[in-house]
């Protein structure tokens, strides 16, 4: 190889490790933890930890999954808070602890994801679904509509959980079709969707995940809040399609650093969790729990959607008069 070819190749590769999402020189030097605040085996610590697998030799040497549970998720968001600005602690929470618990539980609720954090990136995204038992006569959303408006008395629907983001779509897909809807809060989705499948349950408004696998067999799902149909169930329309646009909100799970962390830890960890979303291996992992690799496109534009979506959450559950003892 010539010497000018030799520089050009040098100049092509530092250019190449400049560009976001290609390979970089290693973020921190020590080993780091991703803290959660959900139980093992669950969704949120199942994609924590195929981040955490992929991103060593990445962002640092090695990454371990921390789960600190309790308080619904808040006691990992404050042990954050309050952890080393020097990365090699960051947090991985779900859209609803930064977005919807502040205002569900305000007395309860002691942090801000604008000051007290730094929003770095989203790491993955999934929707929310509308679902009925297989034996419902409905069979489309329509169908749905006309036999909710027919109904004397009020109608059940669940969700996962009381405060939970598909507790209040319920209450805004009722308030939208003005019929009368009563909240049953489960604890989880797994009995809630084991009563829809037995037919105890008429309505279920939960995570696309944990329902698709009884569409078409035990369920049957009639709206998704995603922008776009699934791929996978491309019967099934969208809110927005079907003339309810306020209905699209979707879920995430975001990666949050301690306030005061160093700006390239920041710009380090967004890249290292950008390039990783990108494995077509990784890809193909979230796909299979019905997620999608999704990052933001930088750590403010992460920050702007937390500000949006929170002062859209806002109205929403005050409207409703949810209180947390209900």
């Amino acid at each position: 190889m010539t010497l000018a070819i030799r520089r050009r190749a040098a100049l092509g590769l530092g250019a190449a490790l400049a560009l976001p999402g290609l390979a970089q020189a290693q973020v921190v030097q020590r080993n780091a933890r991703v803290v959660i605040g959900f139980p093992a085996g669950g969704s949120s610590d199942v994609v924590a930890r195929l981040y955490a697998e992929r991103l060593r030799g990445i962002y640092a040497p090695n990454l371990i999954v921390d789960g600190r549970v309790g308080a619904a998720g808040r006691i990992a968001v404050e042990h954050v808070r309050d952890a080393d600005r020097d990365g090699t602690v960051y947090l991985q929470t779900p859209a609803s602890m930064l977005t919807l618990q502040p205002h569900v539980f305000p007395r309860e609720v002691r942090y801000d994801a604008l000051t007290d954090l730094i929003p770095v990136s989203t790491v993955c995204t999934f929707p929310f679904t509308l679902a009925v038992p297989a034996s419902h006569p409905a069979r489309t959303f329509d169908q749905l509509v006309a036999w909710l408006r027919a109904q004397t008395g009020e109608i059940p629907f669940a969700s996962p959980a009381a405060g939970s983001a598909p507790h209040f779509l319920g209450v805004m897909l009722a308030n939208a079709l003005r019929v009368r809807m009563t909240h049953v809060p489960y604890r989880g989705a797994v009995p809630a969707v084991q009563d829809l499948v037995g037919g105890r349950l008429p309505v279920f408004v939960g995570v696309l995940g944990d329902v698709s696998p009884q569409h078409g067999q035990g369920a049957r799902m009639l709206a998704v809040t995603s922008e776009a149909r699934n791929p996978r169930f491309p019967d099934v329309p969208t809110f927005r399609e079907l003339g309810h646009p306020d209905l699209s909100k979707d879920e995430w799970f975001g990666a949050l650093l301690p306030a005061g962390t160093p700006a390239p830890i920041v710009q380090g960890l967004h890249a290292a969790i950008t390039q990783v979303a990108r494995q077509p291996e990784m890809m193909a992992a979230l796909e299979r729990l019905e997620f999608s690799a999704g990052t933001s496109a930088s750590p403010q534009a992460f920050a702007d959607r937390i500000r949006r979506e929170r002062d859209e959450w806002g109205p929403v559950v005050r409207a409703s008069g949810f209180q947390p003892e209900n």
